[in-house]
């Protein structure tokens, strides 16, 4: 037998989860983010199919999504109805194997079999007969593949990638169409005249980890032939950092209550780091200036720590590395733990 890893992804989870509390929003576009006030400072987190026709879609401030799509129903961000109804899809995956938890809306199973849609296709039913919601389901010789495949299946379908077919489907796609390669990354590739997927898979992993670093280089070169590990693990996931942020309905226009903010917000970080009863190793400060330009600076902690004052301490340096004074929107500090 086979071994292959499907990705599994709830379509647009959180708008699904909405439409069936509420019957009556089906076919309409929804919008959920923040408190629901589309007036206030906020992002979507979701978006349903017919919201995104407008050009909404995650991460959109609330504000443009009501200019894009006035017709919009918006809603608040409900966690603990989310957090049930994932538990409930979980629980059924579990049934076909081994299942790695991404987030509220996705997973990794791993699976040995011959005829792998047929499992595929199975998921589909078991997960609608419990839930009534629709998933998509990616096929795949290695993680990498099967989260990739789940994109062309959208919405509610069942498509495989594997090394056969990885240059036929993506070979002339740009780089950042491959999970991991943002538009960052893409950029820098470009400048070493690497466009398309195909271009990197074919780049020489030396160049590369001269120009862009000797771990990130020779990887992006794996990612770019389709390479990656096919292991998945029911392993709870840890977390890598606890942070907290805050958006401001009215910005910040003086530096001394910016530095306030992140005060509050660095105690209330080192409550959560306590609580994962694993030191920080390092602080985060993110400051989002008027109207939408994010920045961010990190400090080092002299020793991994828990401690709140040391957590505070390192959150001011950062912010300290700050030098523009124009009106801020939105502050955030992380704490990361050693890998």
């Amino acid at each position: 037998m086979a071994r292959w890893v499907l990705h599994v992804d709830l379509d647009q989870f959180i708008a699904a989860v909405e439409v069936l509390r509420d019957p009556e929003l089906r076919g309409r576009p929804v919008v959920v983010g923040g408190d629901g006030d589309p007036t206030k400072r906020g992002v979507v987190s979701t978006a349903s199919y017919e919201a995104r026709e407008y050009g909404v879609h995650s991460g959109l401030p609330l504000r443009l999504a009501a200019r894009r799509c006035p017709d919009a129903v918006f809603l608040p961000v409900d966690r603990d109805t989310y957090d049930a109804v994932s538990v409930e899809v979980m629980t059924v995956l579990r049934e076909f194997g081994v299942v790695e938890v991404l987030g509220w809306d996705e997973a990794f199973l791993g699976v040995d079999h011959d005829d792998p849609e047929s499992t595929a296709r199975r998921i589909q039913e078991r997960v609608r007969e419990a839930t009534d919601l629709d998933c998509t389901v990616g096929i795949g010789q290695n993680r990498l593949q099967a989260k990739l495949a789940t994109g062309f299946g959208k919405p509610s379908g069942v498509f495989r990638l594997t090394h056969q077919t990885w240059f036929a489907v993506l070979g002339d796609q740009p780089t950042d169409a491959l999970y991991g390669i943002g538009r960052k990354t893409a950029k820098r590739l470009e400048s070493l005249g690497i466009v398309t997927v195909r271009q990197l898979a074919h780049a020489d992993p030396d160049a590369l980890a001269a120009r862009i670093g000797p771990t990130t280089g020779p990887w992006l070169v794996r990612v770019g032939r389709g390479q990656a590990g096919s292991a998945v693990s029911d392993t709870p996931h840890v977390a890598r950092s606890r942070s907290r942020e805050t958006t401001f309905q009215s910005d910040l226009d003086h530096w001394e209550d910016v530095t306030a903010e992140v005060i509050r917000l660095a105690r209330l970080v080192a409550a959560d780091v306590v609580g994962e009863a694993r030191p920080a190793v390092r602080v985060v400060v993110k400051v989002r200036y008027v109207p939408f330009f994010t920045y961010t600076h990190g400090k080092a902690l002299p020793a991994p720590t828990a401690e709140a004052p040391a957590i505070e301490e390192a959150a001011l340096a950062a912010l300290g590395a700050f030098t523009d004074r124009r009106p801020v929107r939105l502050l955030g500090v992380r704490a990361e733990f050693a890998r």
